[in-house]
């Protein structure tokens, strides 16, 4: 188990989803390598600015996107109410978020307004309908943005944490995959911020979470992924989502990642490796590759997230939450929280969180 409070965890989780997400404004979707490096140099080291006529023009070095603001909305939500209220979130969807957005990819806070978000606005504001009615098939990270909040504030609790995660995610995500994808992520950050290490046995812990029905994944092999027995019954393992697929990924990447036999060198470039674009599967065992292969250097694993081009906003943005919630907040570099756009107060907000996750 980690050496780090749990409390230090917690708070390390949220603070390096914040500074991931504003690490990736500047050098957002470059999926031509050449061109990013030609604009920002071999090595990105810090935040930069985003220059003219790309994604996000006109945003400051530090500053964080959309995603970040909305996370940053939830975590408020939970903090004031002291656990996860949907119907405050949908209201500040509703005031603080959606009268900033017009339906159109390059606005709103952050410079960008994400698919699923878009045809939320869309249903909410110009067709009428209720929260419940509003999700869309996006198959991106866009709801693990935001839900990871939820897996820190509730990490202790597991099946609390699916439920919640499921739920929100449900607001502006309802593909099967997508949400059995999302509920997955939570519940690794989740176990990371207990203390368990992200290295090839993470999917045995998540795993016996499914066995004891902790974690709603539909399950029916035997402790070692043997066949089932003739005669037994699946139905005390039967969950919300078709297989648990979603739970043994993190643990096969974290064991390539650790697997002397298995190299990607520069580490950036696991983004070829699993591919580039925005889609979960392309982003998540990114993540956690990274996550796992620089578990106790949070510098290495966000900044070679950024590096790695295409869709490295998300990456960063999860790959810091992982990776903080191994290092713990005490093993951010300050240069990190400096840098921040209201990084004082992100900070702030994150401790207070972090105290209500123990």
């Amino acid at each position: 188990m980690s050496k780090h409070s749990m409390q230090d965890r917690a708070a390390g989780a949220l603070m390096g989803a914040f500074i991931g997400d504003a690490l990736g404004l500047g050098p957002h979707w470059y999926y031509n390598l050449d061109e990013l490096h030609r604009d920002y140099g071999t090595w990105i080291d810090g935040y930069t600015e985003p220059l003219a006529g790309r994604y996000h023009e006109g945003m400051k070095a530090g500053e964080l996107s959309q995603a970040g603001y909305i996370l940053t909305m939830l975590v408020r939500s939970l903090v004031e109410n002291g656990r996860y209220d949907e119907k405050d979130f949908c209201l500040r969807m509703d005031e603080e978020l959606f009268p900033l957005v017009d339906g159109t990819p390059i606005n709103g806070p952050g410079g960008y307004t994400s698919q699923s978000i878009r045809e939320a606005w869309k249903c909410r504001v110009q067709q009428k309908l209720p929260w419940g009615q509003v999700a869309g098939k996006a198959d991106t990270t866009e709801a693990i943005e935001r839900t990871l909040a939820l897996a820190v504030r509730y990490a202790l609790h597991p099946d609390s944490l699916a439920k919640n995660i499921c739920d929100n995610t449900l607001l502006t995500q309802n593909d099967d995959t997508v949400v059995a994808l999302t509920v997955a992520y939570g519940a690794v950050l989740g176990a990371l911020v207990q203390g368990h290490p992200l290295d090839g046995n993470i999917s045995s812990v998540l795993m016996t979470q499914v066995r004891k029905g902790i974690l709603p994944f539909h399950f029916v092999l035997g402790e070692s992924l043997e066949p089932p027995q003739a005669g037994e019954t699946e139905s005390p393992r039967v969950g919300r989502f078709a297989s648990p697929d979603a739970l043994l990924t993190p643990g096969y990447v974290a064991a390539a990642a650790n697997d002397p036999a298995i190299s990607i060198e520069p580490a950036w470039k696991v983004s070829l490796v699993y591919g580039m674009p925005c889609a979960i599967y392309h982003v998540l065992p990114c993540a956690y590759y990274l996550a796992a292969r620089f578990h106790d250097d949070f510098t290495s694993a966000v900044l070679h997230a950024v590096n790695g081009g295409g869709q490295n906003m998300a990456r960063a943005m999860l790959t810091g939450a992982l990776a903080g919630a191994q290092t713990g907040l005490s093993g951010i570099p300050q240069r990190f929280i400096d840098g921040l756009e209201n990084g004082k107060e992100l900070l702030e907000l994150s401790k207070q969180l972090a105290e209500q996750s123990v």
